[in-house]
């Protein structure tokens, strides 16, 4: 069941340390194998791209990424279960992307689990493409591993080929 939004006003905030425990309680929520705090404290002192969803006091979900050499690394986007199936994981993915762009990247690179169906299908909806797979990539249950399918998004200037 979805949670309703008094607002539709959402902004972004910067990750910070002070907001791990609510960023944590939304991970654990989320998934079976969740970051956990030493995963996001490593990223904030990486300095990758770590931000927040937000719509007054609540958190409807992050996103962080790892900027490359031309390219960004999606590490973790997660919407708050209460507000999955709702066009927030688009949201963030079009800030990411354009945050992305704003760095110089040309690609945005991604893994995620072959059987996390719905989210490949935002994916390719945004425009992403299956490239690879990577075999035992995810702890999995009962000690099991799970593949990784790799997608990657060109960012591209648009030109006119008319």
């Amino acid at each position: 069941m979805s949670a309703v939004l008094k607002t539709v006003e959402a902004r972004f905030e910067p990750m910070t340390a002070q907001n791990l425990e609510a960023v944590l309680r939304v991970e654990q929520v989320a998934y079976a194998h969740p970051w956990v705090l030493g995963n996001f404290l490593d990223a904030l002192k990486s300095g990758y791209e770590a931000q927040l969803l937000m719509a007054d006091d609540t958190l409807l979900g992050y996103f962080v990424a790892m900027k490359g050499v031309d390219e960004v690394h999606l590490l973790n986007i997660t919407v708050a279960p209460d507000y999955q199936g709702q066009g927030w994981a688009r949201v963030m993915l079009d800030a990411l992307a354009i945050w992305a762009r704003g760095q110089g990247a040309d690609w945005l690179w991604l893994e995620v689990r072959v059987g996390n169906l719905r989210a490949v299908q935002v994916y390719e909806a945004q425009g992403y493409r299956r490239v690879g797979q990577r075999k035992n990539y995810y702890p999995a249950v009962h000690g099991q591993r799970e593949d990784a399918l790799v997608m990657s998004l060109r960012l591209g200037q648009c030109t006119d080929e008319s």
